[in-house]
Parts: structure tokens; C-alpha cells; sequence
């Protein structure tokens, strides 16, 4: 937990002394947004690709006081981006100490806030809230209800005496306790259309109706929320009156680039051996052309979740080998993709009649990846004298219980093979395992070109003649 600063004010009086005036939600992100595109401070950090497309809506969005819906496919880094949205507010907040909502000391909203208020005056006690904790996330499921995000009659308050009629008696749900903060609803469109009815007088008129009565409390906050583009029509499981309470709709898409798929699986993978930036490459490739393939259904989306994992897969792969081999440290080759498809076809969904040929099909994608990523690093540099020295004898073997110094043994000195390692970004000096991995890519891709052959079982890869 974040520990309070010792010198803010304790006190609605010391509050009101120190020149403190209450702001709503909205305009506290308009104007700390402000503060940071005037400093040039990145005011998203950990997001990736969307520089030039979504961040700008967003930004508008945000400036102008919109609630906001992301629209977008799994895996395009939705809740991610919402999440940021903390750290546009102010670092600590003043509450009512003891207030069952965050309300401000000098704008209190709750009938026992206001008695409070009146009772104490100056000497009404003051909390502080961090911004972490004024964000609030909620995913849609079925089982969720009226109470859990507006409220119920709180059946312990109304046998304390109290009659059902008190606005006292009820107990806040999910969306009055975010009360000056931030609401994010994942998924929204799966909400039943009652539970989504009920959101509409907190949009907008900013009150709350539970169990036959009207408890008008004006509200303030920020309600953002994520849906698929296809849930979120007419014919979808949106109601139109919710969908036109939003001021923006903002599109979110994949990564537009090579580069940026290997920003994101750069930053969320966590790898347990070393994975070179060859092989993240095809990886991302590999992605990219399950996203355009016809066998996947495109609907359902290629998450980026799936390069991650597919990353973590072969980095674990790596590790296995070098435990089995002794090899230090641990450096993924292309040896270590062929786990890739077995371990992640259970992530995809694939067109109907693919039924039985999915392996297939992404072992295919994932040698296209390769070729692909091959004729990039390797653009202009002549492999031919290592097919040769493949075909004149020097068969070159590798599996999981292969190291890579016995990859590298089984060629002659080449010349070729430091320009190899060069391109892949790899000095002449460094590891075995990290030669044995550009060289690996090289073979692989004189084999994909037919300039070599290939000979696999369960455990080892000979290219030959």
C-alpha cells in the first residue's frame, strides 16, 4: 500500500485553508492530460502500436469528457490501455474519512455525508485515496446483478430500524463506490439488458433507482468499457439507448507491424531462456500470417496473447534442451519451434471442415514465418557455399539433445558463417548456442528453398545433400 504524505491536510477546515476546490473526474483528466502532451510526457506507458491511431481518438475522447467504448477483436490490448487511464489522476484524493463513498469533504452527496458535514463543519475528518485505488474494473458475466453494480436494500440496515423507504438503507454496488473514479466494464455487451437498462440513468441523469425508489445522488464518474465490434450492434447483444450514452467509440487493432508485434512480446513475455530477436521475428510473422490465413476464423481474432505464449513456449524449449545437454546458457534455435504448434493449436479457432489438418496448416504458416524472416536477414548474402559444405559431406545434425557447439563442429570454417552470424546479430565471440542458432536459421532456410534436404524423427534434424 502506498503510504500517505504526512503534510496533507486532516481536516475539512485545513482542506477548504489550503485552497483545495473539488473537481470532477472528468475535468481532472482533462486537465492532467494537458499537463503531460504540453511536457511531452508519455501519458500511456506499456502501450504499444497504437501511437498514431487509437491513442489520438482516445485522447480527444478524453479531453472533450466522453465516456468511452473500445471496440476491438481479443488480445488487442483493450484492458491494458484502459488501466493507464489511473495514472491521468491526481496521485491522492481527499475523502470523508469513514464514508462509505469517496465523496469530497466539500461536496458531499450521501444523506449521512451532508448530516455529517453539518454536524462538524470544519472539523469533518479527511482521508486521502490514492489513484490506484480509484480505478475500478468489472467483466461482464451472466451472473451479474442490479445489485452488484447499483445497489440493494441491505436487508442488516433495514433490522437496525431503519424503514425500507430510507435512502440509508441501501447498499452501494460497484458504480456508486467508484464514486470520482474510474469505471471499466469488460465485455459490456454480455451484461443482460436489464442489468444494461439500469446503467442508463447513471450515464445519464447521474442517479441511481433501487427496489422501487429513486436515490438521486449525482455521481461522478468516468465509465469506460471494451466489447467485440460484433457484439456491439443493433443485431448484437447491445441495447441502443446504452450504445448511444457513449461519447466515443474508438476502434482498436493488432499490431500494424513486424516491429511492433515484437515491441509487445518484448515487453509481456516472460522468458525463461534466451530468445534472439531472429526468432522473435518469425514468431511475429507467424501471427501475422494466422491473421490472414483462410483456415482461421478471423472473427474470433489471433490475440497477441498468442505470440507471447508462443515466445514463452520456445524459450521453455530452449531451457528443456540445455538441461538435457549441459549447454550454458540457455539460447532458443529454430529447432525450438517445432513446439509451437502443438503446444498453442488449442488458442485457435479454425474454420469449419479444417477439422483434423490444423497441425498441418500451422506448421506450413510457421515455415512461411521462417522463410520469410530468412530472406529478410539474409537479403543479398550468398548461402551457397554453406549448402556446398552441407553436400559435400558435412551433414549437420541437431535436435533437442544436440548443442550447439556440435552443430557448429560438423561445418568446416567458412567464411560465410560469420557474415551469417552478423546478420543475426551475433558477434564472432559470443556463445556457441547463439552461432549454432543464425547458423540453424540459415539451414533452415537453404532447406524451406530446396537447396538443402531435411531428414526429422522424434528427436533429431539432419540436413544433408
Amino acid at each position: 500500500m502506498n503510504d500517505v504524505p504526512a503534510n496533507l491536510p486532516r481536516t475539512a477546515g485545513d482542506l477548504r485553508a489550503a485552497g483545495h476546490l473539488p473537481r470532477s473526474i472528468k475535468q481532472e483528466l482533462h486537465d492532467n492530460l494537458l499537463v503531460k502532451l504540453r511536457a511531452g510526457e508519455d501519458a500511456w506507458p506499456g502501450i504499444v502500436g497504437f501511437s498514431r491511431t487509437v491513442l489520438p481518438q482516445l485522447e480527444r475522447a478524453l479531453l472533450a469528457g466522453h465516456d468511452v467504448v473500445l471496440l476491438g477483436e481479443r488480445g488487442q490490448g483493450k484492458t491494458r490501455l484502459l488501466r493507464t487511464l489511473a495514472g491521468l489522476l491526481d496521485e491522492w484524493t481527499p475523502v470523508i474519512e469513514g464514508a462509505e463513498l469517496a465523496e469530497h469533504p466539500l461536496d458531499p452527496i450521501t444523506p449521512e455525508s451532508r448530516r455529517r458535514a453539518a454536524e462538524l463543519g470544519d472539523a469533518l475528518p479527511v482521508a486521502w485515496r490514492h489513484r490506484d485505488e480509484r480505478y475500478t474494473e468489472k467483466l461482464a458475466t451472466p451472473d451479474t446483478s442490479v445489485g452488484d453494480l447499483i445497489g440493494d436494500v441491505d436487508p442488516v440496515k433495514v433490522a437496525e430500524g431503519r424503514s425500507l423507504g430510507d435512502p440509508e438503507t441501501i447498499h452501494f454496488g460497484l458504480v456508486p463506490r467508484a464514486h470520482r473514479g474510474i469505471v471499466a466494464i469488460n465485455e459490456l455487451p454480455d451484461l443482460a439488458e436489464r442489468i444494461q437498462v439500469a446503467l442508463l440513468n447513471v450515464m445519464e441523469e447521474r442517479d441511481i433507482q433501487v427496489r422501487g425508489y429513486t436515490l438521486r445522488l449525482p455521481l461522478d464518474v468516468l465509465l469506460v468499457s471494451t466489447a467485440n465490434p460484433e457484439d456491439y450492434t443493433n443485431r448484437g447483444r447491445i441495447i441502443t439507448p446504452l450504445k448511444d450514452r457513449f461519447g466515443a467509440e474508438i476502434r482498436t487493432h493488432y499490431p500494424l507491424d513486424v516491429e511492433s508485434e515484437i515491441a509487445v512480446v518484448r515487453q509481456e513475455a516472460h522468458l525463461v531462456a534466451e530468445v534472439g530477436e531472429p526468432l522473435l521475428e518469425v514468431l511475429a510473422r507467424f501471427v501475422r500470417n494466422l491473421r490472414e490465413s483462410p483456415v482461421i476464423d478471423q472473427r474470433s481474432g489471433v490475440s497477441a496473447r498468442f505470440a507471447v505464449a508462443a515466445a514463452e513456449t520456445v524459450g521453455a524449449a530452449a531451457l528443456r534442451r540445455s538441461a538435457l545437454t549441459g549447454e550454458e546458457p540457455a539460447v532458443a534455435r529454430p529447432v525450438d519451434l517445432d513446439a509451437v504448434p502443438g503446444v498453442l493449436r488449442g488458442k485457435l479457432e479454425f474454420e469449419p471442415g479444417e477439422e483434423g489438418r490444423e497441425t498441418e496448416h500451422l506448421v506450413h504458416l510457421l515455415r512461411r514465418a521462417v522463410a520469410e524472416t530468412a530472406r529478410s536477414r539474409f537479403a543479398g548474402l550468398d548461402l551457397l557455399p554453406l549448402a556446398d559444405a552441407v553436400e559435400n559431406g558435412h551433414l549437420v545434425a541437431t535436435g533437442e539433445r544436440v548443442p550447439g557447439k556440435d552443430v557448429l563442429a560438423a561445418l568446416p570454417e567458412l567464411p560465410v558463417l560469420h557474415d551469417v552470424a552478423a546478420r543475426a546479430g551475433v558477434g564472432p565471440d559470443e556463445p556457441a548456442g547463439r552461432i549454432a542458432a543464425a547458423v540453424e536459421l540459415a539451414l533452415e532456410s537453404l532447406f524451406l528453398s530446396r537447396k538443402l534436404a531435411k531428414d526429422s524423427d522424434d528427436t533429431t534434424t539432419v540436413y544433408g545433400r
